[in-house]
């Protein structure tokens, strides 16, 4: 059985991981830590003209979003990934970022399982690995770099130290002065609404007494200490890349339930929490069956109500919030999951229990424990579909992706010298091709590591298009007499030059500077002559990029539209693939190709019946003509 248990703990990090390779980009909530994950991995933190190197380089002054967030997670997740990346490569650069916090969320569930098999038995913390890995959106969203998700880890250790000790109660006061100290910390730094679920943890263990070895004089000292040290860490930090004193999450706390502008968002009924969100956090069978077991069996009770009360009451207090969202709550999933683990060990035992005279189990509870492990496989299943559904919902990412390796393989050195007519030249043999990204594509997987095309750490330099605002160039040789790409760090004139001169670059190598645009500016965007300065764009709507001159569709990227059931053959006709204004077939490109194929080859096999994602259009890629290739075409 050492077997099982080395197997179940490899299945919660493995599982991280593999979600991380299937789904590797981003969507716009995440963006704020992964950016500047990268800004400090690329800009270091200046010493001198602090303000000036900050303001110039790093994304969240040009992009500061609605309030300013912590840069803590993002110094961790970059210090920490930093020699990983000098093996890997920069163009690893995001996967190892993401992989560091999704595999210390993993290490914070695997020592809650271990206090679980400590302080309830192994059977139990076996059923909470598997029903923990059999659910979706904790694994999914593990190595998302959301404030929710640093403060996950945090809490979940937290939770850790509450479970009755081993070692006897003489222990109990110690594990409790730790997991206050996480959960201030956490509050503090990450997400304020931790504070409410450190009071109702809180209050239970107040009220149940002596026996919880909690009293308010045990609470204070280790809260203010962790407070302290939190402020003292979070307002220095934050403040000096903000560059104003700030703490970020007083700050969102104000705006979020103070002002109530979460709201702005979309709001949800006061029971969604309860009716939509735990039932697929759980899953249906462990939130209406199971939970409800732990907490009303007799030989469960005390450990399922210790585990479960405190968090259902952080849900229904927090419930008053209107702007809801299923990451809000993620925090109590471990406890409640382990709440559920207690009911399906009992379910278990009394299944399958065996003795002398063979089976004692009656036929009701055989069918009990057959339904709790269907159920677990059926939630296994459902989870891998999720995660497959929801790896097709970046499309920006995958265009970036595309848009990236279409320059920097496909288009050749002539090419992108001979197209490069509208790009500004730091000198000769220096290329600078812009291109801009829509407001859907940052929202959907574009970031600054999408850029990244060599393995080492890249050189920017800010350039100023359209209104002022700076976009960020990545410096790039490519080898004329070889089909390589590596980083170099020769962005200006001076280092061009000396380059040439020792030897480091040949008169043949061509210095090409992807830059990136980011503008919003609506009014901005219906300027023909905004387009003009890019050589390629990312865009939903094509016709607002040919207000600016000629553009060629070269590839369109497709996500996620819903389930498609065809089951009538006749309903199911090959549609006419996409088409630009010439003429010419708009190629697919991306997870959208991989999924026509796939159906391609299902429905040659089933008379045209297909059940599967429904893909759509959302990013294309268009390439401006230039000149010289619009001669060439009219001669």
């Amino acid at each position: 059985m050492k077997l099982l248990d080395i197997a179940l703990s490899l299945l919660i990090p493995g599982l991280v991981l593999i979600q991380l390779i299937i789904a590797p980009y981003t969507k716009v909530e995440e963006s704020f830590n992964i950016q500047a994950a990268h800004d400090i991995l690329v800009y270091g933190t200046p010493t001198s003209d602090i303000h000036h190197k900050l303001s110039t380089s790093y994304d969240h002054f040009t992009f500061p979003g609605a309030v300013p967030r912590t840069f803590i997670g993002a110094v961790l997740l970059a210090g920490i990934s930093q020699p990983f990346i000098a093996l890997a490569g920069f163009h690893n650069g995001q996967f190892i970022v993401r992989a560091v916090l999704g595999l210390f969320n993993a290490a914070s569930i695997l020592i809650f399982a271990r206090n679980i098999r400590k302080s309830y038995g192994v059977p139990t913390a076996r059923w909470y690995l598997i029903l923990q890995a059999s659910q979706f959106h904790v694994i999914y969203y593990a190595s998302r770099t959301l404030p929710n998700m640093f403060a996950f880890g945090l809490t979940t250790l937290a939770f850790s130290f509450l479970l009755p000790s081993s070692q006897g109660p003489s222990q109990t006061p110690r594990r409790n002065r730790l997991s206050i100290t996480l959960f201030v910390f956490a509050a503090a730094v990450f997400r304020s609404e931790v504070a409410l679920l450190l009071g109702t943890v809180t209050l239970c263990q107040l009220l149940a007494g002596p026996s919880s070895g909690t009293s308010l004089e045990a609470v204070i000292p280790p809260f203010l200490i962790s407070f302290l040290v939190a402020l003292g860490i979070s307002v220095p930090l934050d403040s000096y890349f903000w560059q104003k004193p700030v703490w970020p999450e007083l700050a969102g706390f104000y705006f979020n339930a103070i002002k109530g502008s979460s709201s702005e968002w979309g709001t949800s009924p006061v029971y969604w929490y309860f009716t939509s969100a735990l039932p697929r956090l759980l899953n249906p069978v462990s939130f209406l069956f199971l939970l409800p077991l732990s907490l009303g069996h007799p030989a469960l009770r005390p450990a399922g109500r210790r585990l479960a009360v405190p968090c259902l009451l952080f849900v229904a207090i927090y419930s008053l919030q209107p702007h809801k969202e299923a990451r809000f709550i993620f925090y109590v999933v471990p406890p409640l999951t382990a709440a559920c683990a207690l009911s399906a060990n009992l379910i278990f035992n009394r299944a399958f229990s065996f003795s002398k005279k063979g089976s004692s189990s009656s036929h009701e509870d055989k069918l009990l424990g057959i339904f709790v492990i269907v159920s677990v496989v059926i939630a296994f299943v459902a989870s891998s579909s999720m995660l497959l559904f929801s790896s097709l919902n970046y499309p920006g990412g995958e265009a970036l992706s595309f848009l990236r390796d279409t320059i920097l393989q496909s288009e050749g050195i002539s090419s992108i010298t001979s197209q490069s007519s509208s790009s500004s030249f730091s000198s000769e043999g220096v290329s600078v091709i812009l291109a801009h990204a829509d407001v859907l594509s940052c929202m959907t997987g574009v970031t600054l590591f999408g850029t990244a095309t060599g393995k080492e750490i890249p050189n920017y330099r800010a350039t100023t298009v359209g209104s002022g605002s700076v976009v960020r160039r990545q410096v790039t040789k490519l080898y004329a007499d070889e089909d390589t790409t590596t980083t170099t760090t020769a962005p200006n004139d001076k280092d061009v030059e000396m380059g040439r001169k020792n030897g480091q670059i040949s008169s043949t190598d061509v210095l090409v500077t992807l830059a990136l645009d980011k503008t919003e500016d609506e009014a901005l965007l219906l300027k023909p002559e905004f387009w003009t300065r890019f050589d390629y764009a990312l865009a939903e709507e094509r016709d607002k990029v040919r207000r600016g001159g000629e553009w060629d569709v070269i590839g369109v990227v497709k996500g996620f539209g819903g389930v498609e059931v065809i089951l009538d053959r006749t309903t199911g006709q090959e549609k006419e693939p996409e088409r630009d204004l010439n003429g010419a077939v708009i190629p697919v490109v991306g997870r959208g190709a991989l999924v026509e194929r796939v159906k391609e080859v299902v429905t040659r096999y089933t008379g045209g019946r297909w059940i599967g994602p429904r893909m759509v259009p959302r990013i294309y890629i268009l390439r401006r003509v230039k000149e010289r290739k619009r001669m060439a075409a009219e001669a």
